[in-house]
């Protein structure tokens, strides 16, 4: 499987603005700028988008992982914040609350854990990659 997405940008890396676009056209020449990535600007930025991947993957991940050791599922939400310091991403932390019937925190800390590894945006990120888990 593939997916792609395309990036265009117009102008100078300040004042310039750019484009992204998804394959399934979720994303559909969403803006970008130098504003919307280093200050409060409208528009998406490369560091967002990543955060939302690294969020769906790893959720997506832990759900197959508690699945497939015979627990119930009832909802699982994960926020990821991305730290970009200095021109590098150093690190990518996920808080993670779920609701999962008949599971031990020493169980579900675990799951956790393996899904935070082999997601494969996980294995993607050269980077620290962090977790808070909490059974609600």
């Amino acid at each position: 499987m593939k997916r792609n997405a395309t990036a265009q940008w117009q102008g100078s890396v300040k004042e310039g603005k750019g484009s992204i676009t998804t394959q399934s056209t979720t994303l559909n020449n969403t803006q970008y700028s130098f504003n919307s990535r280093f200050e409060d600007g409208v528009g998406t930025n490369p560091e967002e988008l990543v955060a939302a991947a690294h969020a769906g993957c790893f959720t997506m991940q832990l759900s197959a992982f508690l699945t497939e050791g015979g627990f119930s599922v009832g909802n699982i939400k994960t926020k990821c914040e991305i730290n970009l310091v200095t021109g590098s991403i150093i690190g990518s932390h996920l808080t993670v609350e779920a609701e999962i019937s008949g599971i031990s925190n020493e169980d579900f800390q675990a799951l956790v854990t393996k899904a935070e590894q082999n997601c494969p945006i996980s294995k993607l990120l050269n980077t620290e990659i962090t977790s808070t888990a909490t059974l609600v």
